[in-house]
């Protein structure tokens, strides 16, 4: 896997005309995990696109080394494609990046358009596509929703092999997360 880096130093997000977080900082290298807590609204997503260079920060900066995988409640697929394709084209985009082996349990489900596919059957997908991507630093913006627990237990398994494999992962969740080793912020913290 690629060098790796993620850092942000005295960070403020806002949306629109209000500031959600201010004086934000962190950084991570190969093999680390941080979970962004905090109540719906608190900046989560905002900060994702921030971190993933979607979005300016108000204020700070970000420094990355190394490519970004992001999912968040799009699954960035194609929703008029059978998945299989939708998939593919990804594959096509990343070129002969150093994928991780996953088991998403999509097999059955290539020749489905994705607009079909549940919400979970989505998740799923998504995280086939960040897993297949090589990309070292994946930012998760609540990837474990819509999975039931056998998907969970396998989501969890996917973000442990990336990291044991020296990369980085954020995660943006409601839900508690069972990784090995996971720093917690919780942004309600940063809060103006």
């Amino acid at each position: 896997m690629q060098a790796c880096r993620l850092a942000v130093d005295d960070l403020a997000c806002r949306r629109g005309d209000r500031v959600l977080l201010a004086q934000l900082g962190f950084a991570l290298a190969p093999g680390e995990a941080l979970h962004l807590a905090g109540p719906n609204g608190v900046g989560k997503s905002s900060l994702m696109r921030v971190l993933a260079g979607l979005l300016r920060p108000f204020a700070g900066t970000v420094e990355r080394e190394g490519g970004v995988a992001l999912i968040d409640e799009r699954p960035a697929l194609d929703l008029h494609q059978p998945l299989g394709q939708a998939l593919d084209f990804w594959r096509r985009i990343d070129g002969d990046a150093p994928a991780l082996a996953v088991d998403m349990g999509l097999e059955d489900l290539a020749d489905v358009p994705v607009r079909y596919l549940s919400t979970g059957q989505r998740k799923r997908a998504g995280l086939a596509r960040v897993a297949q991507s090589g990309a070292p630093i994946w930012l998760l913006d609540e990837p474990l929703n819509g999975l039931d627990a056998r998907w969970t237990a396998a989501a969890h398994g996917l973000i442990e092999a990336h990291l044991q494999a020296g990369g980085i992962a954020v995660i943006a969740s409601h839900q508690a997360l069972a990784l090995a080793q996971c720093a917690v912020i919780s942004l309600a913290d940063f809060a103006p």
